[in-house]
């Protein structure tokens, strides 16, 4: 399917082939096993990455495992999701969170033998924001400075509730300055990850395998002494590899395998990070005059039989939904989830009432790679008197073509990020996903009280808004869908709830 995080060439590989917090942190340790350790732990992913320099291709979801080897970040999540100390032990902002203050640990140290100072983070953290990785965007207009050898200060433009979560994904990454001028900076890391990426050994966009760093300052958190990541993008040969115990851990990119990978003996374990639906892109109506009506919309959220869509698209693995909040946001209410019945005759009282008795036509992109989807959309959609005219985009121009934008509403997989990425995503007035730049008083007043209120008016706000969202029906939501990782019988994982890699950190052996 296609999954958007921050970049469409790495949903449409994909598909072929962040709780946050606002406070300040407590100092300590990020959590390792402390348990039994192992020799190798070979994963297999469905995608190489495109480089390793946190200037050019740093990237979380399903290239985390990557750059989590080798780099240190300077937060953490752990296996729920809630933030850890990292590279950095505490953290505070100022009264008005304009000014972030990190403080260092002092014992970490990049593989070239050089100190994880004050300095060295501020060199990555500029890299990052003026380079081309997929998300810095999110950290233009920063300041960063170094206030002493192991106290960092993050200015900003405005307050930035993302903030603290982003630290522990790409935008956190730390790198040795001194790689920044090496030509190689590609495809020869140097961090102060628990890995080191052996060069010799690794093929780039097949095989990428690690030795345990034996100066990292966290032993207890690594349980393996070395790792293997193999790419496979064609999901037989995933199922494939998992017959013949090629691996131990491997992304299941087709959930409809998931019997055949249990039969194996593998354990499957899940999160639900996407969900699907359509995108009722114009709704000031625009292009498609039809979709400015709520009633209109309301009546598209009706046509959908959204159990029967999960069955046929996902063998039932995924939860049906009318929110595009996930449910770890305060502004998820599981109330909401039953908002719009089914109900195709009560959908064609309200195109009636709308004007629209005789029905109406909606142009959507197609690919060929998702039909399934499209003609299910367009039978449903049918049944209550709405026809879709469908132009097909192609794989590669489907993303661009709807964010020219072509198209008034289309079907989309899109990742329920946490909630400030999730509203600069999707729902702002400059979000990328809403490229008509639809915006409602409301809904501007509700995402000016997230940034700029107190936590508990925050949190009020992230309610109102995600209510108010499902009763304009802004989208119209099917399900959320299950994301599956397999380990074999030797191999435990804790999934993070927040990504679409399980964290290294979360593997270990069995006793």
């Amino acid at each position: 399917m296609f999954r958007w995080k921050a970049t469409a060439a790495l949903a449409v590989v994909a598909a072929l082939a962040l709780t946050g917090c606002a406070g300040g942190g407590k100092s300590g340790d990020a959590s390792g096993s402390g348990g039994a350790r192992a020799d190798r732990l070979t994963l297999i992913s469905i995608t190489a990455p495109t480089s390793y320099d946190i200037g050019a291709g740093a990237e979380w979801g399903n290239r985390s495992e990557y750059f989590e080897a080798v780099f240190d970040t300077l937060l953490r999540q752990n296996a729920k999701g809630e933030l850890q100390p990292n590279l950095a032990t505490e953290w505070s902002y100022n009264a008005d969170k304009t000014v972030l203050t990190l403080t260092l640990r002092t014992d970490a140290k990049f593989t070239d033998g050089t100190p994880v100072d004050a300095k060295a983070v501020v060199a990555s953290m500029e890299r990052f924001r003026d380079g081309t990785s997929p998300q810095a965007g999110t950290m233009k207009g920063n300041q960063y400075a170094a206030a002493d050898e192991h106290t960092v200060t993050i200015t900003l433009p405005a307050p930035d509730p993302a903030l603290l979560n982003s630290l522990s994904l790409a935008q956190g990454l730390v790198a040795a300055p001194s790689s920044f001028s090496d030509s190689n900076v590609a495809t020869r890391p140097v961090g102060s990850g628990p890995y080191i990426l052996d060069t010799s050994a690794s093929v780039t966009g097949t095989t990428y395998v690690y030795k345990a760093n034996p100066d990292y300052w966290n032993k207890d958190a690594v349980t393996y002494d070395n790792l293997t990541v193999n790419v496979i993008e064609d999901t037989t040969a995933i199922l494939n590899a998992i017959k013949a115990g090629e691996a131990n851990g491997a992304k299941i990119a087709d959930n409809t395998t998931i019997s055949e990978v249990e039969g194996s003996g593998w354990a499957i374990a899940s999160n639900e990070l996407d969900f699907q639906g359509l995108l009722l892109l114009d709704r000031a109506g625009t292009m498609a005059p039809a979709l400015g009506d709520v009633k209109v919309r309301r009546a598209i959220n009706m046509a959908f039989d959204r159990q029967a869509l999960l069955t046929s698209l996902q063998s039932g693995y995924g939860t049906v939904t009318e929110q595009v909040f996930p449910k770890s946001s305060v502004a998820y209410d599981p109330a909401l989830d039953t908002t719009y019945a089914y109900d195709p005759a009560g959908a064609k009282k309200l195109l009636a009432e709308a004007g629209y008795a005789n029905g109406l036509t909606i142009n959507m992109p197609s690919a060929p790679a998702f039909q399934t989807s499209f003609d299910l959309i367009k039978q449903q959609l049918q049944d209550i008197g709405i026809t879709v005219q469908y132009t097909e985009s192609g794989t590669g121009n489907f993303i661009t073509d709807m964010l020219t934008p072509k198209f008034p509403a289309t079907w989309m997989a899109l990742q329920q990020d946490p909630d400030w990425q999730l509203i600069n995503f999707m729902i702002a007035p400059n979000a990328t996903f809403n490229p008509f730049k639809a915006e409602d008083p409301k809904i501007d007043a509700f995402i000016k009280t997230v940034q700029f209120g107190s936590t508990d008016e925050a949190a009020q706000a992230l309610k109102d808004l995600n209510k108010y969202l499902v009763d304009q029906a802004w989208f119209a939501p099917f399900f959320r869908v299950q994301g599956s990782f397999a380990t074999d019988a030797n191999t435990t994982v804790d999934f993070w709830p927040t990504n679409a890699y399980p964290s290294i950190f979360s593997f270990s052996p069995k006793n």
